[in-house]
């Protein structure tokens, strides 16, 4: 029995590790197959191409074919092309000390170059499309119309210490109309430093949301920054064995009192529990042949054991053909770029704190300890966006420092000296190695805090 508790325990973590294996492989494998086919294309020879870094020389497999070894190393923090004549985290200063052959990167004009060092980025980009586009061909968009939403929101904590109150309908977010429920996931709205237009019983009011919002946000809190559809107190699903169902409440049961209060929302009934947790409360309901008083025995947390019916509030799911779909799909992918970026610089200015980054544990999360196929792949679509935005960064060692120092000897006439890019790539080397030491150690501190 305990074996078979702690397998159950760790076989979500094993599920998230491997989803989180499998989109990084794919991800890693086409990146670098980017640059693979335009070297190629170009007649450079290409010594290495590895999933997985083999640091230290250690390889999980290997063979090799024409001049090229192909493996997997065991350090799953990347891959690589190792193109010859080309200064990269190889630093093969022997190579390079030798005269330029026909075949080698630094013998060809500076376009191709360009061209070899956007392969990957370029890839990325076409897979994250790609992937967005099949996914709404097949699944459709599904989404709940604001319109619909006759109640308002519930507004959690934090929304409420800056104003909200339940019942609530968000009209705009700054100047852009909120039309359906996801556009509440905004990044401008969890970044913060914008208004938002309210509409409060029918009268507009604004409510403004700080730069320093998100700052608060973790794992622990992160409730306090929820924005729910306001749902009645319909009840939906009974769970087993806890005080409501021990009392006899039903599904379709409708709670309109607890303990001589008056209730009509789910956030009104919570508010009256709260106070009586651990203790027996009287349920006011209205079922089907009758009102009744139901006695309650709440939980530590002040729970009944219910999840309310919110099977009225309307979902539509758009169904598109093959072209429009893809261009339905075009602002989901470039939005992650956008969102990556605002976020960047967000964190920069220091208006987002360090909590809000997350590393590979942070993304396994987000795969969820079970297999979705849409799940995965629309994770793995947003990665391969974001893959594509932090390569493209001007940062010596990633492709977007390459790309810049091949733009300046083109704007120049003439290539940057082999010390400059020995120099800058190892610098660009300690700036990565310090970020990748740094969202470890955030993703880290953040599991054991929580």
């Amino acid at each position: 029995m305990y074996l078979f508790i702690q397998i159950s325990q760790i076989m979500p973590v094993l599920v998230m590790a491997a989803q989180l294996l499998m989109a990084l492989a794919i991800l890693i494998i086409l990146h670098e197959a980017g640059h693979f086919f335009m070297a190629r294309l170009f007649g450079i020879r290409v010594e290495k191409f590895y999933l997985f870094f083999d640091a230290w020389g250690f390889k999980l497999f290997h063979f090799k074919k024409g001049d090229t070894e192909y493996g997997i190393g065991w350090l799953p923090m990347g891959g690589y092309v190792k193109i010859a004549g080309m200064i990269d985290e190889s630093m093969d200063k022997e190579q390079m000390a030798l005269p330029p052959k026909p075949d080698e990167f630094r013998s060809k004009p500076a376009w191709q170059r360009l061209l070899v060092m956007l392969g990957g980025v370029t890839i990325n980009l076409i897979l994250g499309i790609f992937i967005f586009w099949m996914l709404t061909l097949l699944y459709g968009k599904s989404d709940t119309p604001i319109s619909s939403l006759k109640d308002g929101l519930n507004p959690g904590k934090e929304f409420r210490k800056l104003g909200m109150l339940p019942g609530d309908k968000i009209k705009k977010i700054g100047k852009k109309e909120v039309v359906n429920f996801s556009d509440l996931h905004s990044a401008d709205l969890i970044f913060g430093g914008i208004d938002l237009l309210i509409d409060r019983n029918g009268r507009d009011t604004t409510i403004h949301v700080p730069t320093v919002f998100s700052k608060k946000m973790n794992k622990k809190n992160i409730e306090d920054f929820s924005l729910y559809p306001r749902v009645r107190t319909l009840v939906g699903t009974v769970v087993p064995k806890e005080g409501g169902f021990r009392a006899g409440l039903r599904k379709g049961d409708l709670i309109v009192g607890a303990e001589q209060t008056k209730v009509t929302f789910q956030d009104e009934l919570q508010t009256v529990l709260k106070q009586y947790k651990n203790k027996e409360i009287s349920l006011y309901i209205v079922r089907k042949g009758g009102d009744m008083v139901l006695p309650v025995q709440l939980d530590s947390a002040g729970r009944i054991g219910f999840i309310p019916d919110v099977s009225y509030i309307k979902v539509e799911t758009k169904h598109f053909g093959f072209f429009p779909a893809l261009a339905q799909s075009l602002p989901t992918a470039f939005g992650a770029i956008g969102d990556q970026a605002k976020g960047l610089g967000k964190i920069v200015k220091g208006e987002v704190g360090h909590e809000q980054l997350s590393g590979p544990f942070g993304i396994a999360e987000n795969f969820g300890g079970t297999f979705d196929w849409f799940r995965f792949w629309s994770l793995t679509g947003l990665l391969s966006m974001i893959l594509a935005f932090m390569n493209i960064l001007p940062i010596p060692a990633l492709d977007g420092g390459h790309v810049l120092f091949l733009l300046i000897e083109m704007v120049k006439g003439k290539p940057l000296s082999d010390k400059f890019l020995e120099n800058a790539q190892m610098v660009g080397f300690f700036i990565l190695v310090g970020l990748m030491v740094f969202i470890f150690g955030n993703d880290i501190l953040k599991m054991f805090s929580h």
